[in-house]
């Protein structure tokens, strides 16, 4: 009898399975035998398949830097395309370093938009500057970056904050943003990056904020929101979270370690005082 369940139900069921329903990891996947079952076995391998391609990917820059002018309503003179020193996708992949700074003519680009400014403007400086760079997924920055910037920069504009052109970088990482920020004068800077691929999301964008930027900072003079995608923190919440730092950040003159994301912090707090007579 035994040997007849097993050739018509083959697959033994994981008791976790229900658990599946509440996160995208591979949980519960049952086995059959001593294995995967086949279909978890297949939607493994298409997973690590678009990780890999995403990383491989290449930004449209063009279309990009169009469809964020035509969607902010900026002139062409607002959204530079620049590059960094890594010549191709193999190079950048290849060495790191390189896709953290910025090849001289996209130096010589920024410097030239600044000596305008300057010349126009007294003060010479400016508040926010928002750095979209390629990262290790371009796949992230195509589903996500308009969108986020279409929340984001008018909210920024009718708080008063003067933000720089913006700058679409390829080939870059995340430090690059140091960089732009440094020859544009931005108190703070933004980077929105295309994250590492994972298995469950090949599209996540992250952002990196900086005060002062300056080449050669390291990660701890930075802040970083992640994983932000369809599946996971919305565009809204991520413009929620970045405008508390950003206040935070200008009060406070500084970012990174010695500045905290306590806006769940917050907004639990609130939601305690308001249900519990206790705290009221």
């Amino acid at each position: 009898m035994s040997h007849r369940i097993a050739e018509t139900h083959p697959v033994v069921v994981n008791p976790w399975s229900g658990l599946r329903q509440f996160t995208a990891a591979r949980i519960a996947l049952g086995r059959a035998g001593v294995s995967l079952p086949t279909a978890p076995q297949l939607a493994f391998q298409l997973a690590h398949a678009q990780a890999r391609d995403a990383v491989h990917q290449s930004l449209d820059v063009t279309a990009l830097k169009q469809n964020l002018l035509s969607q902010l309503s900026l002139p062409e003179s607002q959204c530079f395309i620049l590059h960094s020193v890594a010549d191709n996708r193999s190079a950048y992949l290849k060495r790191p370093d390189w896709g953290r700074r910025l090849r001289d003519s996209s130096k010589k680009t920024l410097v030239e938009a600044c000596a305008i400014k300057d010349k126009n403007d007294s003060t010479a400086s400016w508040d926010l500057a928002f750095v979209v760079v390629d990262g290790l997924s371009a796949i992230a920055i195509e589903n996500n970056a308009v969108s986020f910037l279409n929340a984001a920069y008018p909210k920024f504009i009718n708080e008063g904050l003067s933000i720089a052109p913006l700058t679409i970088v390829e080939q870059g990482r995340v430090a690059i943003g140091d960089e732009v920020g440094e020859i544009l004068k931005a108190k703070l800077v933004v980077v929105m990056v295309g994250e590492r691929p994972g298995l469950s999301s090949p599209d996540s964008m992250g952002l990196y904020m900086t005060w002062e930027p300056k080449t050669g900072l390291t990660d701890e003079r930075r802040n970083c929101i992640s994983n932000i995608h369809k599946a996971g923190m919305s565009h809204a919440e991520a413009v929620r979270k970045l405008a508390y730092l950003i206040r935070e950040a200008r009060a406070r003159q500084l970012t990174g370690v010695e500045l905290k994301d306590e806006t769940d912090a917050t907004q639990l707090s609130k939601q305690t005082a308001d249900q519990n007579f206790l705290l009221a």
